[in-house]
């Protein structure tokens, strides 16, 4: 390994055990600003896909892979704050512009793969999770109040996973989002 790697290496030992430590107030402000934002916007469908993602039974990651299972969502999170930033510049302060900015570091950490994780996040906006697509969130008051208890539960109820501070953590993590994103 060269000393850049190494040094690369160290950085995401402590940026991602960070970014699974904050997950679940990541989530709660993300919700905060959806109920914020007016319903029929593309800052908001983008933030709706991102942490509706979390709900997703099939996901990139299976939550339940010690050490990855949550570092998915977490990513997902940032690609779609960068979205909702990109379409509304004025988004681009607090925990969104926090959130937006790591997408950069999740580029970086994922390099060519990043952008068919971009593709990724924004095919989740035709998805659904718990019975719930983006637009049906988006548009009808009732189900983005649900959606929007559920996302308040939710964090409320996030656990912290272990995360192995090894470098071997951060090959499993590409490979696999390397080959579920192919």
């Amino acid at each position: 390994m060269t000393q850049t790697q190494a040094a690369i290496d160290a950085r995401y030992l402590e940026v991602l055990p960070q970014w699974l430590r904050s997950l679940g107030e990541d989530v709660a402000a993300v919700g905060g600003a959806i109920e914020a934002l007016g319903p029929d916007d593309e800052a908001t469908r983008a933030l709706v896909a991102g942490v509706n993602y979390v709900f997703k039974s099939l996901d990139l990651i299976p939550d339940g892979i010690e050490d990855l299972g949550f570092l998915d969502d977490a990513f997902v999170i940032r690609v779609s704050c960068s979205f909702a930033v990109a379409a509304r510049p004025e988004l681009n302060e607090g925990v969104l512009a926090g959130l937006a900015a790591d997408a950069r570091a999740v580029h970086e950490f994922l390099g060519d793969d990043y952008a068919r994780l971009e593709a990724y996040v924004k095919g989740a906006r035709k998805g659904a999770a718990r019975g719930r697509t983006v637009e049906e969130i988006v548009v009808h008051a009732p189900v983005r109040q649900g959606f929007l208890d559920d996302l308040r539960a939710w964090s409320a109820a996030y656990q912290v996973p272990r995360f192995t501070r090894d470098p071997k953590t951060l090959v499993k993590l590409k490979a696999f989002l390397s080959a579920k994103l192919s």
